[in-house]
């Protein structure tokens, strides 16, 4: 009997809690607000500028060997060759113009998302 009573009551305080909580608090309103959100974005450091040598080339033929081997051996003390035909070597200058005109490009490239991202943020 006892048991009865008690899950009455606590069914009703139950139900009296939940309808008078939902009753006495007010709603807030929410606000939904959309703004763009600026990205950082990091702009890479350009690289130094390339410091290249320039070579001394010898041409040597058939004509000019035996000075060539003497004023040689009088200005490095020793006498080494390194030897390209000319297929090859025109080969090697093919490599260096693809070689500068993919760096070129790739500069490009580069100052593009340079000038991009600089200006959208200096407007």
């Amino acid at each position: 009997m006892y048991l009865i009573a008690l899950k009455k009551t606590a069914v009703t305080l139950t139900v009296l809690m939940m309808a008078c909580s939902c009753s006495l608090i007010p709603t807030k309103q929410v606000e939904i607000v959309s703004k763009p959100i600026e990205r950082t974005i990091v702009q890479p450091i350009m690289p130094r500028e390339i410091d290249l040598k320039d070579p001394y080339w010898y041409v040597v033929s058939s004509k000019n060997l035996d000075d060539f081997i003497v004023q040689v051996e009088k200005d490095q003390g020793q006498l080494v060759f390194v030897a390209m035909s000319v297929p090859d070597y025109e080969l090697m200058a093919y490599n260096m113009q693809e070689l500068k005109r993919y760096i070129n490009e790739l500069k490009e490239v580069v100052v593009y998302y340079r000038k991009v991202t600089f200006d959208n943020k200096q407007d």
